[in-house]
């Protein structure tokens, strides 16, 4: 069965639910055939003490975003994706409105695939690198 891109959307959110990513409102937005964006509302919620947004909270966004697109880009019928590891390195400080996370891969082999996200503002200016290394599982019945 073919989603559309709204429904694929759709049913990535609503997966969301009870998790950390509704916690910190993280929402997918867009695809694309090589590519998955979501965002995160930058607020109290996501700040760190000095009223700037939390690295952590950063690299939590860009996890999601990483490890949904090799969700939805692989067999997720018959496999399961896990994070192996994350690096991110933040350039610029963001005090309010969203930041956007683009995944996209440098790496989608059958076992291991490697992610490179970008974190922008809303005015594109790049605000965190962050690369994401992901391991698809086979489930078990």
């Amino acid at each position: 069965m073919h989603l559309s891109k709204e429904e694929l959307l759709a049913k990535a959110n609503s997966a969301s639910k009870n998790t950390l990513m509704e916690t910190l409102n993280i929402e997918m937005i867009d695809y694309g055939p090589d590519f998955l964006v979501a965002r995160m509302p930058v607020n109290s919620r996501v700040y760190q003490p000095d009223g700037v947004l939390h690295g952590g909270a950063t690299a939590a966004l860009a996890e999601s975003v990483g490890s949904f697109a090799s969700h939805i880009f692989l067999d997720s019928e018959h496999l399961f994706v896990r994070g192996l590891e994350i690096t991110a390195n933040h350039l610029k400080s963001v005090k309010e409105g969203f930041v956007y996370a683009k995944a996209t891969f440098l790496h989608k082999g059958r076992t291991t695939q490697l992610l490179d996200i970008r974190i922008t503002d809303e005015n594109d200016n790049l605000v965190s690198i962050c690369r994401l290394s992901t391991i698809t599982l086979p489930k078990t019945k």
